[in-house]
């Protein structure tokens, strides 16, 4: 990042700073067996980074599923934080957020909802690297729409334009495009 006209870092949390994407699947699968119908891990895979109001919307429009949504979110959550001693950092995105603490403003902006965000870093120990942590129940669109990037752009108080975004997902790099910042896919090295 040296020489690069980059004032600001934001970082997606499930699946690239912390590795949520299996504890997820477990406890999604958990969450849908109310409806009936197993959620193959696979299908999960396949969707991960969506907000849980997408994700329930695929699932029953996918399954041609009936469920109670609170339920199947509570069951969700209360099987998630179950498992949260199992959560691994990533550590080659970690590794970028250690390098930078204190040398430039960071976020996390993410789909998910706070409570799990944030229970996610503290379980890893990453949350005292960021200065702001945006999730889904601070704007009106989930990603693809930019919103919750440049909503971190605005908490920290850095020109979108000199943002770079790190994500994992395509919704992900498309909302960082939107938003006019550059987008890193971190799938591509580590």
């Amino acid at each position: 990042m040296a020489g690069e006209n980059v004032a600001g870092l934001i970082f997606d949390c499930d699946g690239t700073l912390v590795n949520t994407p299996p504890i997820y699947a477990r406890a999604w699968e958990k969450g849908f067996a109310e409806s009936g119908v197993r959620m193959p891990a696979e299908w999960f895979m396949a969707r991960a980074g969506m907000s849980d109001h997408v994700l329930m919307d695929a699932f029953a429009s996918d399954f041609k599923a009936l469920f109670d949504r609170k339920s199947a979110v509570r069951t969700m959550r209360k099987a998630f934080f179950e498992d949260i001693g199992a959560l691994t950092e990533i550590d080659h995105v970690a590794r970028i957020a250690r390098d930078n603490h204190g040398r430039r403003p960071m976020a996390v902006a993410s789909g998910g909802a706070r409570i799990i965000v944030e229970s996610c870093l503290e379980a890893t120990g990453l949350i005292d690297l960021f200065d702001a942590i945006v999730t889904i129940e601070d704007v009106a669109h989930p990603k693809p729409a930019p919103d919750l990037f440049l909503r971190a752009a605005e908490v920290m108080g850095v020109s979108p334009a000199e943002c770079m975004v790190f994500e994992d997902t395509p919704s992900g790099l498309e909302a960082a495009s939107r938003a006019g910042m550059r987008g890193i896919d971190i799938t591509k090295f580590g």
